[in-house]
């Protein structure tokens, strides 16, 4: 199983980036997807997660309405849509993958991508 994430990059605050996480070796369709993040000397935190039937959605509390969470199943790919952009949200992002979404949204996952820094400055 393979979850390789892409997108990140540095922006300045107020801008946008969209990162994407291309899964294989599982059956994409049937697995819920997140992303998390964790930042220099801090704890990993979860961002947002998405169901295998695209009808719901998560968010963490630091990124709700700046972030949106999206899949496309025939692609095999989840996105995160990242607007206003804070210098707070410079992290690696990880995408996961989980069987049961409770497992997802707190942060047990079965599966983890390798990570992408996002790097915001002021």
């Amino acid at each position: 199983v393979q979850l390789q994430a892409s997108g990140g990059g540095l922006v300045q605050a107020g801008g946008s980036l969209r990162l994407s996480c291309v899964v294989s070796g599982l059956s994409f369709s049937r697995y819920h997807m997140g992303w998390f993040r964790q930042a220099p000397g801090k704890e990993r935190e979860f961002v947002a997660a998405i169901n295998w039937s695209r009808g719901s959605t998560s968010y963490g509390d630091s990124v709700k309405g700046r972030f949106t969470i999206s899949r496309e199943n025939a692609k095999r790919t989840v996105y995160l849509q990242i607007n206003s952009l804070r210098p707070e949200d410079t992290a690696v992002y990880y995408c996961a993958a989980d069987s049961v979404y409770l497992s997802l949204v707190r942060g047990t996952c079965e599966y983890w991508g390798q990570g992408t820094l996002v790097t915001v400055s002021s």
